[in-house]
């Protein structure tokens, strides 16, 4: 039987993790699928460009990624040092530019209002929660496999899971480790 995540990703401390996600319903994450005769291969850019978008607002660096036809890898680095370093105000503006509280025209997220940036930086113990949240494995999971699978139901037209679980999960303790993941996700 597995371990909680919680007992070896510590929020607050510095880590190197493997997470993979799974599709459910015989899905195709990406590639052709011979039975529908559909190709999925553009959705690896939708992919791509979410993991880089989610690198840019999070402290988390993402330090190899595979895509495959069913399923995701990342290795992913936590930097909680970082995040320790961002003003109230960088902490309310990355949080709001995830999280914008309203839509603009087209159903496109609008960019945080000075105002709304200023508010939430004034609010200290809120700050403290979202600087933990950004630098935090489960959060950025958590806004890569919703977008992936919001969008994959989507487009094949159907609703419900498309991810097995959440996300599994291993820690790299060591360069070894982390070096072996490495080469594991590459081939």
């Amino acid at each position: 039987m597995g371990l909680p995540r919680s007992r070896y990703v510590k929020d607050g401390e510095e880590g190197v993790y493997h997470c993979f996600s799974r599709c459910v319903r015989r899905a195709f994450l990406c590639g052709y699928d011979p039975v529908t005769k559909q190709d999925f291969s553009h959705r690896k850019k939708m992919i791509l460009d979410r993991l880089r978008y989610l690198a840019t607002v999070f402290a988390i660096e993402v330090c190899a990624y595979a895509i495959l036809e069913n399923h995701l890898h990342n290795i992913l680095r936590t930097r909680p040092d970082i995040v320790a370093n961002w003003t109230d105000m960088e902490v309310a503006t990355r949080w709001l530019t995830l999280f914008p509280g309203h839509r603009a025209i087209g159903d496109a997220a609008a960019l945080p209002t000075e105002e709304e940036i200023k508010a939430l930086a004034s609010r200290p113990e809120r700050i403290a929660q979202l600087r933990q949240r950004l630098c935090s494995l489960s959060w950025f999971m958590g806004r890569l496999n919703e977008y992936i699978a919001r969008a994959a139901n989507k487009e094949d037209g159907v609703k419900g899971r498309f991810w097995e679980s959440r996300f599994k999960c291993q820690s790299l303790l060591d360069v070894a480790a982390i070096t072996t993941c490495m080469v594991y996700v590459d081939l």
